[in-house]
């Protein structure tokens, strides 16, 4: 799920870091006295505090903890800079810790806790490690479209023929980071075309993924770009909803894996605590929640899906190290707002 709207609101740059500064609380794991971390956390509450109690019970580490939109979040401790009492920054996305990464702003990872994730899915330099997964996805609704209209690629999607048809959330965090991993694969140029064939055709902007999946299931749309597991979650109440997921075939760049992902920062006061947490939410337990909770692929060696997914080995994703997603998120989020996507 993504960081919570109703505590960072997307605003342009200079906006939402003055509201992050003002806005965001600390809410705390407590135990009495003893060691303490300060988490800024880009995931929700109700997906992260369940597991954060259970680190600081089984530990005696009490845990402060400030919510809100990941890129928003990295923004504010970029400018806290050594003045930042964040010792570990949990992000939604992989453009948001890679932007602090790329700032110098993380520490190394013990290799025995890296080593728990597949490679793809963490900082080549061993700064920051994936704890979960999702998949960019073309949700559609099967009353309404014949599978064998389905689109070949995210590309077509500016094709006369799905004028008005398509749904997207410019403002997300996950939105941001595919933006930002079709800079790199295709440039600037032809990102922003793309863009602005979207708005050229018409497409509708929603506030997050699961307003495009609502939309999608009552017919408003036919299409919409989101994460895998919003409509699983939808699926699972309400088998019969209208709505269904289509993964982009031949390494498309609509099939893009995308995680969540932890961090250690250059402030901590106790590194070792730090990266005892970013061993524990590669836990067995952890990785447990994570697929239950969330839907989402869980990342650490021997843990499952809870729903029937496709594994992320069959997935033919783009080849993209998510490492380069993070120096570019400001860019990418001005090329956004270039485009007109947000007011479309």
């Amino acid at each position: 799920m993504e960081g919570s709207p109703a505590v960072v609101p997307r605003r342009p740059f200079a906006a939402a870091l003055l509201l992050a500064v003002v806005a965001a609380g600390l809410a705390s794991c407590s135990t009495s006295g003893g060691d303490r971390l300060t988490i800024y956390s880009g995931r929700q509450s109700e997906l992260i505090a369940p597991l954060l109690r259970q680190f600081s019970d089984e530990t005696g580490i009490g845990v402060d903890v400030r919510y809100g939109d990941s890129a928003d979040l990295a923004l504010l401790i970029d400018e806290e800079g050594d003045r930042s009492p964040a010792d570990v920054f949990l992000s939604q996305s992989p453009g948001a810790v890679g932007f602090l990464d790329a700032g110098g702003r993380l520490t190394k990872l013990p290799e025995d806790v890296l080593d728990r994730v597949d490679e793809q899915f963490r900082a080549p330099n061993g700064d920051w490690v994936g704890i979960s997964g999702r998949v960019r996805v073309l949700v559609y609704n099967p009353e309404l479209v014949d599978p064998a209209d389905l689109p070949p690629s995210v590309f077509d999607l500016t094709d006369e023929r799905y004028r008005r048809q398509v749904g997207v959330a410019p403002t997300n965090a996950s939105f941001q980071d595919f933006v930002t991993a079709m800079r790199e694969s295709i440039g600037d140029d032809e990102t922003l075309a793309w863009m602005e064939g979207l708005v050229a055709n018409d497409v509708r902007t929603y506030a997050n993924n699961i307003a495009i999946v609502e939309a999608v299931g009552r017919g408003e749309i036919e299409y919409g770009l989101v994460n895998h597991y919003y409509n699983e979650e939808v699926k699972a109440e309400n088998p019969d909803a209208a709505s269904e997921n289509y993964l982009f075939p031949n390494g498309d760049l609509g099939a893009l894996i995308l995680v969540t992902a932890v961090g250690v920062l250059d402030t901590a006061n106790d590194e070792a605590d730090a990266q005892r947490l970013v061993e524990f939410l590669l836990s067995k337990s952890a990785q447990e929640f994570y697929a239950e909770e969330t839907l989402e692929y869980p990342l650490a060696a021997g843990v499952e899906p809870v729903v029937d997914l496709p594994s992320l080995a069959e997935i033919q994703s783009s080849e993209l190290d998510l490492g380069s997603l993070g120096d570019q998120l400001t860019a990418t989020k001005q090329l956004i707002e270039r485009s007109g996507l947000e007011q479309a």
